[in-house]
């Protein structure tokens, strides 16, 4: 989306003379919403941008100008992150590979090599820091709440063979072993399940409606209308009941690591 959205809000706040509180105020929002809107690091709901047009008089101005459609990864990505930083918990599904925040490097680096067209060394380089950023979310202990609901084939597709496989698998044992993030795996056997559809990411913030963030091929969306994001909710605690149980996933983990040749 970039900050566009939220240079024309701020322009128009501006001009009606308020501040972010006052705006906030009248559009019965928090101001770090309206904050966070304007910095370009949030995407407003059919429903805020309905209250901001009244707030602001600016008729369906704010609402006509949302942005419609799907984006590239790249664009709506940028914004799910700055969303991930902010988070108090944060649910993952993956399908395919395991999620940005849960990766080592050498796994990342073996993801980014499937790019096409690909990435120059220095490109793959600087996305790799970028990538491995978003486990800074994890150095404090407590917050965000991570849970990761994880497809059985992201553990057996060997992603930068063996040796990276095993180190991944295992850098995800430790943190589920030191209660920093908890794991469930989806088995092979259970056949069809609705989130296989791809992948998902549900955030919940201290001052914030929860968002949501889907991904396929090429295509990312960051969802924040309530009625869509409930729903997504109600989809991953569908499937995360179909989940093996927490020791059962981490039993099941350990065994894959081994089969790519870790030793204890």
């Amino acid at each position: 989306m970039g900050s566009t959205y939220g240079d024309w809000l701020r322009e128009q706040r501006e001009a009606a003379g308020l501040t972010q509180q006052q705006l906030a105020d009248a559009a019965v929002m928090t101001r770090s919403h309206i904050a966070h809107i304007e910095a370009g690091r949030r995407i407003p709901s059919k429903e805020d941008a309905r209250r901001l047009d009244k707030a602001l008089n600016t008729g369906n101005v704010l609402s006509s100008f949302l942005p419609q459609g799907d984006a590239v990864v790249a664009d709506y990505f940028e914004v799910a992150r700055h969303l991930e930083q902010q988070a108090t918990e944060i649910r993952e599904f993956a399908l395919s590979h395991v999620p940005g925040v849960l990766q080592t490097e050498r796994y990342a680096r073996a993801v980014m090599r499937t790019v096409f067209p690909p990435w120059s060394d220095e490109e793959r380089d600087r996305l790799v820091v970028t990538r491995l950023e978003r486990a800074n979310v994890l150095a404090n202990p407590m917050t965000p709440v991570v849970w990761a609901l994880l497809d059985e084939s992201v553990l057996r597709r060997p992603v930068g063979g063996a040796e990276a496989m095993a180190e991944q698998i295992m850098h995800i044992v430790s943190l589920v072993e030191s209660e920093r993030v908890r794991v469930h795996v989806m088995p092979l056997g259970l056949g069809a399940y609705h989130l296989m559809q791809g992948m998902l990411s549900l955030m919940w913030f201290e001052d914030q409606p929860p968002v949501a963030y889907s991904e396929g091929l090429s295509v990312g969306k960051v969802h924040d209308s309530p009625a869509v994001v409930h729903r997504l909710q109600g989809a991953y605690a569908l499937a995360l009941g179909d989940a093996l149980p927490l020791k059962e996933s981490l039993a099941l983990l350990r065994a894959t690591a081994k089969e790519y040749g870790h030793h204890d």
